[in-house]
C-alpha cells in the first residue's frame, strides 16, 4: 500500500519558482481568491520576520484528477493561455491545492508579479520593501503596496530611483535567476559610491548616512539570501493514487473540524503567575456583551485594550499587554527605546473594564433602531468591526464636547463604507489598525479623509443587491438595518413596530413565486422588508402583492397605503408595479429592478450625503441646496463651453491641486481624465461658483443671466450659510431657513430660465 500522506517542506525559493511553472492548481470547490491587498501584505510581512505561515495540503495530481475536480490555474497565472493548464504544451501542472489557496494565490501575486488587477479592483497592486525601515526594525512600516501608476511604473523601470529611495521590489525575488542578487548588489554599490561621492565634497552629514545605507544594504542583502534560502513551508502531499472522493472528505475535515489554541488562552497562562484570573474576570463581564452571537468576544476585549493603547490589535500586540511586558518603539527623533505599556495588574484589571464598558456602548448604539439599525445580533454586518468601532467611539468621549458632534459624523460614515464594501469579511487586524489611526486623524483633520470613503462613493453604485440572498452577509445586513433606521413602519398598522416583534419577510412570497414565477430571486434582499409575524401572516399570507395590496389601499386609501411602503424604499413606481395584473416573472425582476433603484437611491441620500441624520424637513432643504449647486455648475459648464482655461485662473489651479490631492488618496483617480470643466467642476465648493461666476475675468459672459452682481452675492451667503448649518452644527434657525429656502427658490428660477 502506498503511504496516503507525505510529509515535507520546501525553501521560499522553490516555492516561488513552482508557482511560477504552473506547477499548484486550483480545485472548482474552493471558493475564489478573497485576500485584500494589505492581507497579501500582512502574509509577505509574516515570511519576512520567520514567521510561521501554516502548512499546505497538496495533492499529487493527474489527468484524471484535473478533470474530475474541474481545476483552474491559480489566479493571474499565465493569464494568456488556457486555463486548464494540462491542455497546452510545456505546463507543468503537478499538485492541486487543497489547502492553502489563498496564501499561494497571495505570494504568487506579491513576488510573481503578474500584470492583472486584483480582484474587485481596477488596478493592479504592486508590492515592496522599504529597506531603511527594515534595517532600523520598522517592521510596520517596512511593508508596502502601492496601485499602478504612472509614477510607480517610473519607479520600477529605474533601479537608481529603487535604490535611492531604498525601494525593494518583491518582485526581484521571484523574476530570472540573477536578478535577486544583481539587486541587492546594485543597491550596496549605490551607497558606498554615494558615500564616496559625499566625502569628496566633504559633505559630512551625507557621508555618515550613505554609509550606513551601505553597511544596512550589506546587512540586508544576507538577510534576503537567508531567508529565500532557508525558510521552509511546510506541506503535506497526498498520493496520486487517492480516490476523489477520500481526497475530498479530507479537505471537508481540515475546514470544519480544526481545533486552534486561542490567543486568549494564551493571555490567561501569562497572566496566572501574575495573579490574575483572566477567565474568571471574563465570565463576569460576558453577561454585559452576550447580545453579540459570537466566541470570540472575549479576545475582542483584548483587542479594543491594544487598539487604545498601541492602535494594533493583531496576536504579536496583545502580548504587550502583559503587565510589565517591554515593547521597543522609536522615538520622532529615531532612536530606538523601550516601554512599558501596562505597569502592574491593577492597571491591567482597571483597561479591561474600560474595554468591556466600549464595547457594552459599541453594541448599544449598534442595536440601537435609530442609530445604527442592527435589532438582533443576526442582523449585525460584522461582528469584526466590534472592536475598532468600539475604541472609536471611546476616541470620540475623549474629545472636547463641540467636537464629538462632527467625530460621530465621521465614524458613521466610516462604518457604512465598511459594511457596503465588504471591508472587514477578511482578514481584518491590519485593517482594524489602518482604520483606528485613519479615523483618529481624519477626527482632528478634516482634510486627512480616508481614501477608502472616496472607494465606496465610487462604487456602491455596483452593488448588485439582487445577488443578496444570505442573512448574515454585510451587505444584506446593512440593507435590512437601513430600513429600520428609515423608519419601516407597519403595514397593517402604519407605526413603527415593536423591534423585537420585527424579522425580513417576503413581499412576493416564496410559496406563489415557486409556483408561478418560475426562474425568479425570490430570496434576495430586494424582496425582503422588516414586518411583523403577524402582517406576514394575516394581510400577505400566500398572496401575491396585486392580491393583498388593492385590499389595503381600498381600506386605507393610496395616499395612505403609498407613505407607508414608501418607508421601506417602495416607490410609487415599484408600487404600480407590484399592482400590475396579471403579475408574471417579468413583473417581479421590474420590481426588484426598481427597489434596488430606489434603495442604492437611499444609500448615497442617507449615507454619502450623510442625510441620515436630519429631520425629513432638513432633508429636503439640503437636496435644495444640491439641486442649486448643480444647477450652478451646469451654467457654469454651458457659458464657459466646458472649457477649464475660461475660470478665473486662481480658480483653476486650486481645482487642479484638489484633484491631485484626491489622486494620491485613491488609485480610482486619474488626474489626466479631468480635461473638460463638467469633471473639474465637481470639486468645486459653493464658494467657488461663486468665485467663478463673479471674478472679474467672467463676470461679463454670466451678467446677461444674473443681472445684479450684488443680489447674487447676497443670495449665494444665504445659500452657504443654509447649507453650513445643515452639514455641521445641525441647528438652522428660522431666519437661516427662510433666507435659505429664498435663496433656492432664487436660483432655480435664475437658472431655469
Amino acid at each position: 500500500m502506498k503511504d496516503a500522506q507525505k510529509p515535507d517542506h520546501m525553501s521560499l525559493n522553490a516555492l516561488i519558482g513552482r508557482l511560477k511553472e504552473g506547477r499548484y492548481v486550483i480545485p472548482d470547490f474552493q471558493r475564489e481568491f478573497e485576500w485584500r491587498p494589505w492581507d497579501i501584505n500582512s502574509l509577505v510581512r509574516s515570511i519576512f520576520l520567520d514567521y510561521y505561515v501554516g502548512s499546505l495540503l497538496l495533492w499529487k495530481g493527474k489527468r484524471e484528477s484535473f478533470d474530475a475536480l474541474s481545476c483552474e490555474v491559480i489566479y493571474g497565472f499565465n493569464n494568456q493561455c488556457d486555463p486548464h493548464p494540462w491542455n497546452y504544451d510545456g505546463s507543468k501542472a503537478d499538485h492541486i491545492v487543497l489547502d492553502g489557496q489563498q496564501r499561494l494565490t497571495a505570494l504568487h501575486y506579491a513576488f510573481v508579479a503578474p500584470d492583472v488587477p486584483l480582484p474587485n479592483r481596477a488596478n493592479r497592486a504592486v508590492y515592496f520593501l522599504r529597506v531603511d525601515r527594515f534595517a532600523n526594525e520598522q517592521y510596520d512600516e517596512a511593508f508596502e503596496y502601492d496601485w499602478s501608476s504612472h509614477r510607480l511604473r517610473k519607479v520600477l523601470a529605474d533601479l537608481e530611483l529603487q535604490y535611492a529611495g531604498h525601494i525593494f521590489p518583491l518582485s526581484v525575488i521571484g523574476a530570472g535567476r540573477y536578478d535577486l542578487p544583481n539587486w541587492l548588489q546594485g543597491y550596496e554599490h549605490f551607497w558606498h559610491e554615494t558615500a564616496e561621492y559625499a566625502e569628496v565634497r566633504g559633505l559630512g552629514t551625507d557621508v555618515e548616512a550613505a554609509r550606513r545605507h551601505a553597511a544596512n544594504a550589506e546587512a540586508f542583502g544576507e538577510y534576503v539570501k537567508n531567508i529565500t534560502e532557508q525558510y521552509q513551508i511546510a506541506c503535506i502531499e497526498l498520493d496520486s493514487d487517492l480516490a476523489v472522493d477520500k481526497v475530498c472528505d479530507i479537505f471537508t475535515q481540515i475546514n470544519s473540524k480544526g481545533i486552534r489554541l486561542d490567543v486568549f488562552d494564551l493571555v490567561n497562562a501569562l497572566l496566572k503567575p501574575k495573579g490574575l484570573q483572566l477567565k474568571h474576570m471574563w465570565r463576569a463581564a460576558s453577561s454585559r456583551l452576550e447580545f453579540v452571537d459570537t466566541g470570540k468576544m472575549n479576545v475582542y476585549v483584548l483587542q479594543v485594550m491594544s487598539i487604545l493603547l498601541q492602535s494594533y490589535c493583531s496576536p504579536k500586540y496583545l502580548y504587550y499587554l502583559l503587565p510589565g511586558q517591554e515593547k521597543q518603539i522609536r522615538t520622532p527623533e529615531g532612536e530606538l527605546q523601550k516601554e512599558i505599556l501596562i505597569r502592574d495588574t491593577d492597571e491591567f484589571e482597571r483597561l479591561w473594564n474600560e474595554a468591556v464598558s466600549a464595547l457594552e456602548y459599541g453594541i448599544d448604539l449598534l442595536k440601537h433602531p435609530q442609530e445604527f439599525g442592527a435589532i438582533s445580533s443576526q442582523y449585525l454586518p460584522y461582528v469584526t468591526i466590534l472592536p475598532v468601532f468600539a475604541a472609536l467611539q471611546t476616541v470620540c468621549r475623549r474629545l472636547p464636547g463641540d467636537m464629538r458632534l462632527d467625530a460621530q459624523r465621521k465614524i458613521r460614515h466610516w462604518y457604512w463604507a465598511s459594511v457596503f464594501t465588504n471591508r472587514y469579511s477578511g482578514a481584518v487586524e491590519s485593517t482594524t489598525a489602518r482604520d483606528f489611526l485613519d479615523l483618529k486623524a481624519w477626527m482632528a483633520d478634516d482634510d486627512a479623509r480616508p481614501a477608502m470613503l472616496q472607494e465606496f462613493h465610487d462604487h456602491f453604485r455596483g452593488l448588485e443587491l439582487r445577488k443578496e440572498t444570505k442573512k448574515g452577509t454585510s451587505v444584506y445586513n446593512g440593507v435590512f438595518n437601513l430600513l429600520i433606521i428609515q423608519g419601516a413602519r407597519d403595514w397593517m398598522t402604519g407605526t413603527v413596530p415593536l423591534h423585537g416583534d420585527l424579522d425580513d419577510h417576503h413581499i412576493v412570497p416564496s410559496s406563489r413565486a415557486r409556483d408561478e414565477l418560475a426562474g425568479v430571486n425570490v430570496h434576495t434582499i430586494l424582496n425582503r422588508t422588516p414586518l411583523t409575524a403577524e402582517t406576514n401572516r394575516s394581510l400577505i399570507g400566500d398572496r401575491l402583492p396585486n392580491e393583498y395590496l388593492p385590499q389595503m389601499i381600498a381600506t386605507n386609501g393610496e395616499a395612505r397605503v403609498r407613505a407607508v411602503l414608501e418607508s421601506h424604499f417602495i416607490s410609487p413606481t415599484a408600487l404600480a408595479i407590484l399592482l400590475r395584473d396579471p403579475f408574471r416573472a417579468d413583473d417581479y425582476e421590474a420590481f426588484i429592478a426598481e427597489r434596488q433603484r430606489t434603495i442604492l437611491d437611499a444609500i448615497e441620500n442617507l449615507l454619502i450625503k450623510e442625510r441620515l441624520d436630519l429631520s425629513p424637513t432638513l432633508r429636503e432643504l439640503d437636496e435644495g441646496v444640491e439641486r442649486a449647486e448643480l444647477g450652478l455648475r451646469r451654467c457654469i459648464v454651458q457659458v464657459l463651453h466646458n472649457d477649464p482655461q475660461a475660470l478665473p485662473p486662481h480658480i483653476n489651479q486650486k481645482l487642479d491641486e484638489v484633484i491631485l490631492k484626491a489622486a494620491k488618496k485613491s488609485a480610482a483617480i486619474d488626474p489626466a481624465n479631468f480635461t473638460m470643466l463638467a469633471e473639474k467642476l465637481q470639486y468645486a465648493d459653493l464658494r467657488e461658483l461663486q468665485e467663478t461666476i463673479t471674478s472679474k475675468f467672467t463676470w461679463d459672459r454670466f451678467e446677461p443671466r444674473f443681472a445684479s452682481k450684488e443680489t447674487l452675492n447676497t443670495r449665494f451667503s444665504q445659500l452657504a450659510e443654509l447649507r453650513n448649518s445643515i452639514r455641521h452644527s445641525r441647528n438652522v434657525d428660522g431666519v437661516t431657513r427662510m433666507d435659505g429656502e429664498a435663496a433656492i427658490l432664487w436660483f432655480e428660477q435664475v437658472l431655469g430660465k
